[in-house]
């Protein structure tokens, strides 16, 4: 059984401010704190400021800290994924999940039994870098190789920053925010490889159960030595055009501040598209009784990380359509529609099945 505590409590409060008659300013602070049984306490303040012009226009503005605790899954998993064993970090975990392993070729020879037994311990106090282990193969020079021996996962942090705007200009409803997350000790998973015998770092026996094929590579759970930021934006317009007809439309832009190249064996798992897009056009009495509605959707590719496999997420467009007729004599609304009518058929995350193109009818009665 797994049996653990988490407790936490929050307070908040809120003045209004009215600085004239057309001007209006909400101020709110609050904190919160959480404590696990494995970790020290946090306490999260956050500070946010709504100005509200001629009740048209909103400008918002916050400063915000939070945390993360692991989760059950990073503190005690002990799982065979296939390309590594995904081992938690709780201490009392480590030597849980436990494997013989058949040595009786090179490791024999070298003096070892014919079989050992490792446990998740390794992962994380006897154990090379992915990276190091792949140089190795390609130089042959023992030199490579570095040791990894993560640290056990603790509370990820993060600082937030956002700003926004929402306001109306004539028939143009403008919807506007950005932001810049600043995370410190993010977690996420380092893939190591720990050898059947040997002390990594030894120069003799542990290179040889590498280069005997006598190791095992595990997903560690553990947190980024450096910085982890993101940032982005989004942009959304929505008027009315051509008399009571609806044009609207949204752009994402979120990108993620990480050197991966000096951190090739820590994974963070951002699995977001940089660009994402969407438009409507539509009118619900383009005559009476009848509307119709077409949206169109982009997303951008993007590299999607996870413990099963990692993997390009190629961009996709899809174009969905719907028509309406109300019957107001028998309180009916009659649909029919199709999503992604153009058959493109995609996915929104590596390893999972094709999206393909759905139609529908339907007959909704309002009885009220």
């Amino acid at each position: 059984p797994i049996d653990y505590s988490e407790f936490g409590i929050y307070t908040q409060i809120q003045k209004n401010l009215e600085l004239n008659q057309s001007m209006n300013l909400k101020l709110t602070g609050s904190i919160r704190y959480d404590k696990s049984e494995f970790f020290d306490g946090f306490f999260s303040p956050r500070i946010s400021a709504g100005l509200t012009i001629n009740s048209e226009h909103n400008v918002r503005a916050s400063v915000q800290t939070g945390f993360r605790n692991p989760t059950t899954q990073d503190l005690f998993i002990g799982l065979n994924a296939g390309r590594a064993i995904l081992v938690g970090s709780a201490p009392e975990n480590l030597d849980r999940y436990v494997r013989p392993y058949d040595v009786s070729g090179g490791g024999q020879a070298l003096g070892q039994p014919a079989t050992i037994t490792q446990t998740g311990a390794a992962a994380y106090n006897n154990s090379y870098s992915l990276s190091s282990v792949e140089t190795l193969g390609v130089t042959g020079d023992p030199a490579d190789l570095r040791v990894a021996n993560p640290d056990l996962v603790k509370p990820e942090q993060v600082t937030s920053f956002e700003v926004g705007y929402r306001g109306k200009l004539r028939n143009l409803v403008i919807d506007f925010s950005t932001y810049y997350n600043n995370y410190k000790d993010f977690i996420s998973q380092e893939v190591v490889i720990a050898p059947y015998y040997g002390t990594v770092g030894d120069g003799s026996l542990s290179v040889a159960a590498i280069s005997n094929d006598d190791f095992q590579a595990y997903s560690a759970y553990t947190n980024s030595n450096v910085d982890v930021n993101s940032y982005g934006a989004s942009l959304g317009l929505t008027a009315q055009v051509f008399g009571n007809f609806e044009l609207g439309g949204s752009y994402t832009f979120t990108k993620q501040d990480f050197d991966q190249e000096a951190n090739p064996d820590f994974m963070t798992s951002f699995n977001t598209p940089e660009h994402k897009f969407k438009a409507s056009f539509g009118n619900q009495d383009l005559f009476e009784n009848f509307g119709f509605n077409i949206a169109y959707r982009f997303s951008d590719d993007y590299f999607w990380e996870a413990t099963f496999g990692n993997g390009v997420v190629p961009e996709f467009h899809t174009l969905d359509v719907q028509i309406n007729y109300r019957v107001p004599s028998i309180k009916s609304t009659f649909k029919a529609g199709g999503t992604n009518i153009l058959g493109n058929e995609y996915f929104t995350a590596f390893g999972t099945g094709f999206i393909g193109s759905i139609y529908y009818v339907s007959w909704a009665i309002n009885t009220l």
